[in-house]
Parts: C-alpha cells; structure tokens; sequence
C-alpha cells in the first residue's frame, strides 16, 4: 500500500509519497497554500493509488494541542471529504527543526532551504509512520 505523508504549513504544504512497498519515503514536493489545496492533494493522491495519508499533527512539547493543531485537523477533515482514502494523523513535535538540520549539514541556504523543508518535514512524518508501523506490526 502506497502512503503520503503531509506536513501542512501557513505558506506551503509538504507531500512525502512512499513506494508501493513502503520500504522507503521520498519527498513529492509542496503545494502552495489555497483554496484548492485540498483538492490538488486530493487529486496527487488518487493519481499515485495512495490508501492512507498521514498528517502531521504540530503538537506542543507538552502534548497539547495548539491552533497549528487545528488548522491541521480541519485541512484533513477537508481532505476527508474528497477522498476515500484513510486519514491518520502523526506526531509531527520537531520534524520541522530536524528537516533546517538536515538542510543545514548539506549547506541548502536561503531561498532554496525555504522551498524543501516542508518536503523534507513531510518526508520524516512518513518515516516515522512508517517506523511505528514495521515494529507495531511487523509489516505495513
């Protein structure tokens, strides 16, 4: 099963996809920030035989959830919408500050660091999921 993850932002919205065998993720790239953003994802998934998205849920260091939170769970209830596909959300807390230290030990500065990182934090969002998912169950 083929998974996408999502690293919804203000400005731009990461897309990680993995491969069939989710074996490894790799970033898609980003989608500007619209009214049909929602739709243009929902349209990449269906389009790449995606069976579940992961959103990254931004939860605060204490566990709570913010208004990034809900910007998070209303963009995946618009998703929702428009997909027949199934929607998790996954703890998301760094993955941002992790992809700038990525980027930052391959020397990716700038204007270009600010049009990946939310590749990239979408990226880890699906690695992680994928990891939860291999040692939970042993396979996806």
């Amino acid at each position: 099963m083929k998974l996408m993850g999502i690293d919804y932002g203000d400005a731009r919205i990461g897309v990680a996809m993995s491969d069939p065998l989710c074996i490894m993720a790799q970033g898609w790239g980003n989608v500007k920030q619209s009214e049909t953003a929602a739709t243009q994802i929902a349209e990449l998934a269906k389009e790449q035989g995606v069976g579940r998205i992961v959103v990254g849920l931004p939860k605060n260091m204490d566990n709570t959830e913010g208004a990034s939170a809900e910007k998070a769970r209303a963009f995946a209830a618009q998703l929702q919408t428009l997909v027949d596909i199934d929607i998790v959300f996954w703890d998301e807390r760094l993955t941002t500050v992790a992809a700038h230290g990525y980027l930052s030990e391959l020397d990716v500065r700038g204007k270009k660091r600010k049009a990946i990182v939310d590749t990239v934090a979408a990226t880890l969002i699906l690695e992680g999921y994928m990891q939860f998912l291999k040692r939970t169950e042993g396979q996806i």
